[in-house]
């Protein structure tokens, strides 16, 4: 599968193969960090700039546990600016749309490489107008893990807001007035940067689990306030009454049942949107009506499935970010909700991996091409609107895959001959369940076979872009500039496609 110009690709990426590729290749670790031997306590982000010598070049490292709720950010590209420091790389796990001062940044120079897992709002216009001097590299959650212990990302600078910190350096995600739960992101930065910094706005004399360990940390740094955990809650996380999402959710668990993945020990997981949440329900209502009990639910983790730990239908959660509240409470309270590092969850060389023992993950599409190749990562303008995240990762993973979404978006059919960034190769990806039908990949031969006479409305994948196309005609295909501006990067770290300016 190419999607692009193989000549435009920088020389030293190579091409996507093949989603299991990476199974012919060792893994590579770099030495951890030297462990410290003291932990230094500073007062301020200008305090922190002076005493590492933080300098032109450097590449700086964040988590998004905070998501749009983070503050430590943008204070740290406030001290960017203020020393006009030039020619910065950033490797935050994701940008949200309140990190806006980051375009001033990359229009003045002061920042020139991104490398991401996802990243919507002001910066992904900046990026996308062909302003950043650099490239954008998006990574996939489990591929950031990878590149990190790999060394393909050098992180000189870990900058980590942490919840709480004891007196030793230690810190957890779970207390403080800005806890947030899960810190799973912020683990590899913490074993393979070369200094690593915590950002606190609570120390305690002792915490109640240990999430960083302090032999990893050489610096704190205590601010009056480090987030906002109300922020944690942006984007919906609240179950759709809309009635073309709730038939989608209902087809989508009838045929779960049909392909019985509803039984006992299954394994789950769920993205936090409307439909989502809706599919998580339908499947709790089978559970319980067949006295179910599943193994467990994995992913970014909402209060919804906390509910359905709480009430017996799994045996434990594994997550790597809190998407609400109620999740972060749980995390803290309940041994059996057990947060875990983005290694752990998707990199495909951690022997631990969770994703591939997943029975089925219920994904979302902008786009989704006839050969089955879903993009996350930008709308059909070729405009940056999210990125991989888990989506590579647990499509290769988990047993069946699923898509779910409206047939048409804003009169825009999702279902195109060929999708305008592709994030998720065709070969990972099962089913596609529409309101107007449900497209089973013609490859799945084995999952043809166990729906033969079934009642659910299956038609091939062409036949939902023929009634697209019928509804709302053929739109226009959106022609880019020549001008590579990023690189999606697969988790074994090849580039599966290119990134354009657009018009």
């Amino acid at each position: 599968m190419q999607n692009y110009d193989p000549k435009l690709l920088p020389a030293s990426f190579v091409p996507f193969t093949a989603s299991s590729a990476f199974k012919e290749k060792q893994r590579v670790l770099i030495p951890e960090k030297a462990k410290s031997q003291t932990v230094v306590f500073l007062s301020s982000i200008k305090a922190l700039f002076d005493t590492l010598k933080i300098t032109d070049g450097m590449t700086l490292s964040f988590h998004h546990h905070l998501r749009n709720g983070d503050y430590v950010f943008n204070m740290v590209m406030e001290e960017i600016k203020k020393r006009n420091l030039k020619n910065m790389h950033l490797a935050p796990s994701a940008i949200f749309p309140n990190n806006q001062v980051l375009s001033e940044l990359i229009e003045n120079g002061n920042v020139t490489d991104i490398t991401t897992n996802y990243l919507n709002g002001p910066v992904a216009e900046t990026i996308g107008k062909g302003l950043m001097k650099g490239l954008l590299i998006m990574d996939t959650h489990g591929g950031r893990a990878r590149a990190i212990e790999s060394g393909d990302l050098k992180i000189d600078v870990a900058i980590l807001s942490v919840p709480a910190v004891d007196l030793k350096g230690n810190g957890n995600g779970i207390e403080g007035p800005s806890a947030c739960g899960s810190l799973g992101y912020a683990i590899s930065d913490l074993k393979y940067a070369k200094k690593v910094v915590l950002v606190t706005d609570s120390i305690i004399d002792s915490l109640k689990r240990v999430d960083l360990p302090c032999e990893y940390v050489d610096y704190v740094v205590k601010l009056d306030k480090i987030g906002d955990p109300k922020g944690i809650v942006s984007g919906t996380t609240k179950i759709t009454k809309d009635p073309i999402g709730l038939k989608i959710a209902r087809n989508t668990a009838k045929l779960l049942d049909e392909l019985d993945f509803i039984k006992d020990g299954m394994s789950m997981q769920t993205g936090a949107g409307g439909t989502s949440l809706a599919v998580a329900q339908y499947v709790k209502e089978k559970m319980q009506d067949k006295h179910i009990k599943g193994s467990f639910a994995s992913g970014g983790i909402t209060g919804y499935i906390v509910d359905m730990l709480n009430e017996g239908l799994f045996e434990k959660l594994y997550d790597v970010q809190c998407f609400d509240l109620q999740a972060v409470e749980s995390i803290k309270n309940n041994p059996a909700h057990l947060p875990m590092s983005a290694s752990v969850y998707a990199n495909p060389y951690d022997p631990e991996v969770i994703v591939d023992k997943l029975d089925f993950v219920i994904l979302g599409a902008t786009e989704i091409d006839t050969n089955f190749n879903v993009n996350v990562t930008t709308d059909s303008k070729g405009l940056i609107i999210g990125g991989s995240g888990g989506h590579s990762d647990t499509a290769y993973g988990a047993k069946v895959t699923i898509i779910t979404s409206a047939l048409l978006k804003s009169r825009l059919s999702i279902v195109k001959d060929k999708v305008t960034t592709v994030t998720t190769p065709g070969e990972d990806v099962d089913i596609l369940v529409t309101e107007r039908g449900i497209a089973v990949n013609p490859k799945r031969t084995n999952l043809l076979e166990k729906l033969a006479g079934s009642k659910l409305p299956l038609v091939p994948i062409e036949k939902l872009l023929e009634t697209s196309q019928r509804i709302a005609g053929t739109p226009k295909r959106i022609e880019l500039k020549d001008k590579v501006i990023g690189l999606v990067r697969y988790r074994d770290g090849s580039i599966i496609d290119l990134l354009y300016q657009y018009k």
